[in-house]
């Protein structure tokens, strides 16, 4: 694993990250071809490794187009950290999760990726938190 100082580098996979995401297609560059996927929801953990398996386990939660409106990025010693508010449609309801992704970048590509969701909350559970809480930021 080599040190990433460079924020341009960061910034550029960190935009990749956020493309795979919404569309489920993996951006030239965006992985090494070893890479090593850590994916954790609630009560539950999956892992894959290489480019193809890793799609295909975003392929398996989430199969259809969406939409990041909101992220932040923080660049680290050994790569990045990217907060993402993730929005789709499937099967007519709306769905939202929020994620913590931790990347580790070699060679100018992500090499190791954890990702943290909250679980996926259909509209029923956006409107019961909506109802029930007040954030103080969005």
């Amino acid at each position: 694993m080599t040190t990433l100082t460079d924020t341009t580098t960061a910034a550029d996979l960190a935009a990749k990250l956020v493309t795979f995401l919404e569309t489920g297609a993996v951006p030239e560059g965006l992985f090494t071809p070893d890479v090593f996927l850590d994916f954790t929801v609630p009560q539950w953990r999956l892992q894959a490794e290489g480019i193809d398996d890793c799609a295909r386990l975003r392929q398996l939660g989430h199969s259809d187009p969406s939409r990041v409106p909101r992220s932040r990025l923080d660049v680290t010693e050994t790569g990045f950290v990217l907060e993402v508010e993730e929005e789709w449609e499937a099967g007519g309801e709306q769905w939202y999760c929020r994620e913590l992704l931790r990347a580790d970048v070699s060679d100018g590509a992500i090499s190791q990726l954890s990702v943290y969701c909250t679980g996926d909350w259909d509209s029923a559970q956006v409107a019961r938190h909506r109802a029930s809480i007040t954030l103080i930021r969005p």
